[in-house]
């Protein structure tokens, strides 16, 4: 079966199709909840959160241009939410000192799940050093394979601040991750 395009399926929900919208959510719903997930570290944090940013999506949708893709668009909307979330937590915290709180649950899964699991719960820990701005570049580069234009542009920043804050999160996570086995 062909898969409905972003731009068919918002066309389609602006025009009241209960359908679309909810074929839009199911397409991003499960990579959001793991952005906002990896971004504030809490599931039920990342649960509420995923559901605020796509309620923003729903009030604005009409206000998508198509200027840029959808996807973009959306972890757009999903970085304010997230730095929404951290105002709120942490009212006089900077946000680059926000630490993140990462938590993790194993399930009991075959051998090779675990260590995979393991080495996931080992970089979301490590990750929990960097400053927002830092986990946020990493998390848009690496798991959501926006490139640095797409996100200098989606956080409003040139491409050259998007690689500094790359390359010094790498850094971290290296020194961080090299600790932790050593």
């Amino acid at each position: 079966m062909f898969e409905r395009s972003d731009e068919t399926l918002i066309k389609q929900a602006l025009k009241g199709k209960k359908n679309a919208w909810v074929q839009l959510v199911r397409r991003y719903e499960k990579s959001i909840y793991n952005y906002a997930l990896r971004m504030v570290g809490h599931p039920d944090d990342a649960m509420d959160l995923m559901q605020e940013i796509f309620i923003a999506v729903f009030r604005n949708l009409g206000s998508f241009r198509g200027d840029a893709k959808f996807k973009n668009w959306l972890y757009r909307i999903a970085h304010y939410r997230c730095i929404e979330f951290y105002r709120r937590k942490r009212p006089n915290q900077s946000l680059d000192d926000a630490p993140g709180e990462y938590e993790a649950e194993i399930e009991q899964q075959p051998e090779q799940q675990l260590h995979q699991s393991q080495q996931a719960l080992a970089l979301a820990n490590a990750m929990r050093i960097l400053p927002v701005n830092q986990r946020t570049v990493v998390e848009l580069k690496f798991f959501q394979h926006f490139t640095f234009d797409e996100i200098a542009h989606q956080l409003g920043i040139s491409s050259n601040t998007v690689k500094s804050r790359l390359y010094s999160a790498l850094d971290k996570l290296k020194n961080e991750l090299e600790i932790d086995y050593v």
